[in-house]
C-alpha cells in the first residue's frame, strides 16, 4: 500500500491506534496465574469494542483474536490453556482490520521476576526496533533497516532470527513489499518510497538465529532454543522520517 490521500491516511492511523490500545490493555493486564486464552479476550474485546476485525482470524482462520507466544515460542503461539508464571518471557502480536485497511503491532512483556539479561534484552529489542525505524525515509534502501539493526545486534552481542521478516501491510494484511529483511540482506536493492506502508519488527535473540514449526501448524519456536524478543510498528515513509501509526490513544 502507497498513500495517497489523507483519507486512507487518516483510516490507517484509526486502526492503527485501535491495535496498539489492544496492546497497552493486554500488557497491562498480564500477570501470572492468568492463561494466554483469558489474555486474547482482553485484546478481543478492545477491538470489537471500536468496531475493528482480527486480522489472523479473517485472513488465515487463525484460532484466536491475537497471536500469545510465551518462552520457547517465538511467534503465531496460539492463546489457551497455558497458565502464565512468574519469570515468563510473553510476546503479544495484534493485528486487525477496520474498514478494508490493516495494522499490525507487537511487544514482549517480561513477567517478574526475571532476570538482569531478560531486562536487557527487552530494552534492547525496543532499541532494536527504532533503529530500524529510524531508517525510514523516501529514497532510502530497504536493505538500510536490515543493516542498522544487524549492527545494533552484534555490537551488544545478540542474534537475530533470520526467517521472520517484516512486511508491507495496508489493504492487506501482508503485501508488498514483501519479506522486508531486518538483519544484513546484500540482496535487498528495493528503496523506500514516500506514502509507503509497512512494519519494522526485529526478532531479536540471546543466541537464535530461525524459527522452527511445532507440533501444530501455528507456533513457531526458537532455534537453538534461546529467550528472543520481537517489538513491532506499521510505519509510514515520509518525508519528515517514519511516521508510526501503532501508538495508543
Amino acid at each position: 500500500m502507497t498513500l495517497n490521500n489523507d483519507e486512507d491516511l487518516e483510516r490507517l492511523k484509526e486502526i492503527g491506534r485501535i491495535c496498539a490500545n489492544a496492546l497497552q490493555a493486554m500488557g497491562e493486564a498480564l500477570e501470572p496465574g492468568m492463561t494466554t486464552a483469558e489474555l486474547d479476550a482482553i485484546g478481543r474485546k478492545v477491538l470489537e469494542d471500536a468496531g475493528a476485525r482480527s486480522a489472523p482470524e479473517l485472513c488465515y482462520k487463525f484460532p484466536a483474536a491475537t497471536c500469545i507466544s510465551v518462552n520457547e515460542e517465538i511467534a503465531h503461539g496460539i492463546p489457551g490453556g497455558r497458565v502464565i508464571q512468574p519469570g515468563d518471557l510473553v510476546n503479544i502480536d495484534v493485528s486487525a482490520e477496520k474498514d478494508g485497511i490493516f495494522a499490525d503491532t507487537g511487544a514482549s512483556f517480561p513477567v517478574p521476576p526475571v532476570t538482569t539479561e531478560i531486562d536487557r534484552l527487552c530494552r534492547d529489542g525496543k532499541r532494536a526496533m527504532w533503529v530500524g525505524l529510524k531508517q525510514v525515509r523516501p529514497g532510502q534502501s530497504l536493505a538500510a533497516i536490515g543493516n542498522a539493526i544487524g549492527e545494533f545486534a552484534r555490537k551488544n552481542r545478540y542474534s537475530l532470527v533470520t526467517n521472520l521478516a517484516s512486511h508491507g501491510i495496508g489493504r492487506s494484511l501482508h503485501e508488498e513489499p514483501g519479506e522486508i529483511a531486518t538483519w544484513p540482506d546484500p540482496s535487498e536493492r528495493r528503496r523506500m518510497a514516500e506514502g509507503m506502508v509497512f512494519t519494522v519488527e526485529p526478532f531479536l535473540s540471546m543466541g537464535a538465529h530461525w524459527a522452527e514449526s511445532g507440533d501444530d501448524e501455528w507456533t513457531l519456536y526458537s532455534e537453538p532454543r534461546a529467550p528472543t524478543v520481537q517489538y513491532e510498528h506499521t510505519v509510514v515513509v515520509t518525508r519528515g522520517g517514519p511516521l508510526v501509526v501503532t501508538l495508543p490513544g
